[in-house]
């Protein structure tokens, strides 16, 4: 199973878990230097899609997006594409 196969549910679950993204989700939400935990990470991803479970993100087409939106905006503070200017 490649991560394209993993169902968009779980791959939310695996991105929370992530301490870089958890940074990602505590500086988009205000806190300079903060670190949010898992479940925090959990709660900023399901307020961003919209949604009240991540369950949601299999079968929710706009969710589906809003959860594209934030990948490719977090791949973006990590530096791994380009921004830009």
């Amino acid at each position: 199973m490649t991560a394209s196969d993993t169902p968009l549910a779980q791959r939310a679950g695996i991105l929370c878990n992530d301490a870089q993204f958890q940074r990602f989700a505590a500086a988009r939400s205000g806190l300079e230097d903060g670190q949010f935990s898992s479940s925090a990470a959990a709660e900023f991803l399901r307020t961003f899609c919209r949604i009240e479970s991540r369950r949601a993100l299999d079968t929710d087409e706009k969710a589906r997006a809003r959860f594209s939106v934030l990948t490719t905006e977090f791949d973006a503070w990590t530096g791994r594409i380009a921004t830009h200017r």
